[in-house]
């Protein structure tokens, strides 16, 4: 059977009671600024600026990758052009480029 004896004086009893009472207090006041809605917005907005950042890292770390990977393509190991490559790619970009003025130029007579 439990000691249901209190061998605490009354002072004692209510000084427990009143730390008792700011404890619950401190906690409900807690609750509340966590269940606001301020804090609920800010919450997720923090959430999805943190996966943006994070998706955005990643795409960048992708572009860097690729970038390199064409760099690599039509540049030699110390960093000059390899011109049998690069001439034909050029050579096709002015084509697309004057394929498109060409086509502009007609549209507008």
């Amino acid at each position: 059977m439990a000691d249901t004896s209190d061998t605490r004086t009354p002072a004692q009893i209510e000084a427990d009671i009143r730390r008792r009472r700011e404890v619950l207090a401190e906690t409900l006041d807690e609750i509340g600024v966590r269940v606001h809605p301020k804090t609920v917005v800010g919450d997720a907005k923090a959430k999805v600026v943190a996966h943006v950042d994070h998706t955005v890292g990643r795409a960048y770390v992708q572009v860097n990758r690729a970038v390199s990977e064409v760099k690599a393509r039509f540049t030699d190991e110390e960093g000059a052009p390899r011109l049998e490559r690069v001439v034909p790619v050029a050579m096709v970009v002015v084509g697309v480029v004057g394929l498109l003025a060409l086509g502009a130029r007609r549209r507008r007579d």
